[in-house]
This record gives C-alpha cells, sequence and structure tokens, in this order.
C-alpha cells in the first residue's frame, strides 16, 4: 500500500483528492492537513510514502512545508499548483519535490502520478513537464545559478542525456534520440541523479534549464 498524506487548504478540494485516491485499491489515505504546519506535523507523526502538498496554503506555504518534510526525510513531495506560482513551484522542486501536478489533472493521472513518485521514478507528464520548464524559463534570474562545474562528474553520454531531460522527454524520447535502449536510458538517469545528488528527474529538468545544458 501507498500511504498518503494530503495537504490541501480548501475543503471541497481536499475531499475531492481523496475521495479520488481513497478509490484505488493499492492507496491509503493516511491524513489530511488544512495548512503547511500541520502538512509537517503529520508527516513527522504519521511518516507517509508520499505528500500530495498544495503550494499556497495558510500558516506556512507549500514551498516551506516541502523543504521541511525532505529536509526530514520524512516522505517524498508530489507538488499540487494551479501555474499561478510558477516560481514558487521552483521552489518547492529544488527543495527536494519529486513532481508536480496541475489541479485540474484527471482521477486517473492523479492515480498514476501517486503511484510513479512512490516507485521512486518522479516523472509526471513530459508534456507538463516541458510546460513548467518553458514557464521557468521565460523568467529572469533572481539568483545566482548553480556552479556549471557541478557536471564534471557527469560522463559525456550522462550530459546529453541530462539535456534531454531538460527539454522535458521521457525515456523512451530520450532512447530514440540518443539510439540506445530505454533501460539504458534509466540507468544513466539514475546514475546523473545520484552523481548530482538530486532526488528526481524533475530536479534534473530544472538544473539543466538553468546551466543551459
Amino acid at each position: 500500500m501507498i500511504r498518503v498524506l494530503v495537504a490541501e487548504d480548501q475543503s471541497a478540494v481536499r475531499a475531492g483528492l481523496v475521495l479520488i485516491l481513497r478509490s484505488a485499491p493499492d492507496i491509503d489515505v493516511v491524513g489530511e492537513a488544512a495548512d503547511g504546519e500541520q502538512a509537517v506535523a503529520l508527516a513527522r507523526e504519521l511518516r507517509p510514502d508520499l505528500v500530495l502538498m498544495d503550494v499556497q496554503m495558510p500558516r506556512l506555504d507549500g514551498v516551506s512545508a516541502t523543504r521541511r518534510v525532505v529536509a526530514e526525510n520524512l516522505a517524498d513531495v508530489l507538488v499540487l499548483t494551479t501555474f499561478d506560482l510558477d516560481e514558487y513551484v521552483f521552489g518547492a522542486l529544488r527543495a527536494g519535490a519529486c513532481g508536480f501536478l496541475l489541479k485540474n489533472t484527471e482521477a486517473h493521472q492523479l492515480l498514476e502520478a501517486v503511484r510513479t513518485v512512490a516507485r521512486g521514478e518522479g516523472l509526471i507528464s513530459p508534456a507538463v513537464t516541458r510546460r513548467l520548464i518553458a514557464e521557468f524559463a521565460a523568467k529572469p534570474v533572481r539568483e545566482p545559478g548553480p556552479d556549471p562545474a557541478i557536471l564534471d562528474v557527469l560522463t559525456r553520454r550522462e550530459r546529453e542525456v541530462l539535456s534531454c531531460l531538460g527539454q522535458g522527454m521521457s525515456n523512451a524520447e530520450i532512447a530514440a534520440r540518443l539510439d540506445m535502449a530505454e533501460a539504458t536510458v534509466k540507468t544513466h538517469v539514475s546514475r546523473l541523479l545520484g552523481k548530482l545528488e538530486l532526488r528526481s528527474r524533475v530536479q534534473a529538468a530544472v538544473l539543466a534549464q538553468e546551466l543551459g545544458v
């Protein structure tokens, strides 16, 4: 069973999310939080596998809550967004969130996203990834970016895979682009995440965009 904590301040939206999640035989909603402070407290108490985290919440916003949950290694975090707060979403991804979802995501996509993150893949929808990356890339830089030297630990092939991740490609698309087996792509992704100390391929996509890989 995948144990999920739902953090969403709007009760009607939260109830809808819980209803969808509880319809799946392999997902168990172990708690509900109405704000960021409560989300962190319940994550500490319940130790869920995953926190479904809204960005805009009272008392403590979703970005700050994500940072605390990840820093304490309490659970993986899947961020919910309406795209009204792109820079905050990227703040959450930098803080260690494993992925993101649009609030208007279809029920079956929500369930699959939870399963995907629970498997440790952190891949939601390549199309949504591209859209979020494009939104981020269009924004002016407001803080110093990462040092390009951090990529020195990667092999040439791993750099190529990172570049593809930055374009929001799926494993299948990367395999076709680089003429390699999909299983090999998965291996390269896993290795580059480990070398760069990243939690998800979405974080890798952000890094690729920031460094212009």
